[in-house]
């Protein structure tokens, strides 16, 4: 199978911030609303939505504070093991030797696994887990 039989679109782009509340007033303040708000270890985790654009902010990573400061792009996968194994079939590039979970996202947790692109930019494929 081709990994693009998996991937359905962008699910979000990845931010990292040392300021989570003036990122969320930041985001508010064009419009966005709050879809998610949750603990990553010590850290928090918001995802803001505008229509069909969705931005992750997190703290506890290096925020860079210039040009180039998204972390990851994320597409949406509606199954994460199998577009995993096309990924590794198609010779990607691969940051996650092992398909990733973070439990506390959304009801039933998300699924991911990151690439490296041609430009070493981060592409994640993540699955929002439904049960």
């Amino acid at each position: 199978m081709a990994i693009n039989e998996y991937v359905t679109g962008i699910q979000h782009i990845g931010i990292p911030t040392d300021d989570l509340a003036g990122t969320i007033a930041f985001y508010e303040s064009l419009g966005f609303t709050q879809a998610g708000l949750f603990p990553n270890g010590e850290n928090q985790c918001v995802f803001m939505k505008l229509d069909n654009v969705v931005i992750e902010s997190w703290t506890g990573d290096a925020v860079t504070k210039t040009n180039g400061a998204i972390n990851h792009l994320s597409l949406d996968t509606t199954n994460i093991e199998a577009t995993f194994a096309a990924a590794q079939a198609q010779g990607l590039e691969l940051i996650d030797h092992e398909v990733q979970s973070i439990p506390s996202f959304w009801a039933h947790g998300i699924k991911y696994f990151n690439i490296l692109g041609p430009n070493h930019e981060v592409i994640e494929f993540c699955q929002i887990l439904t049960k």
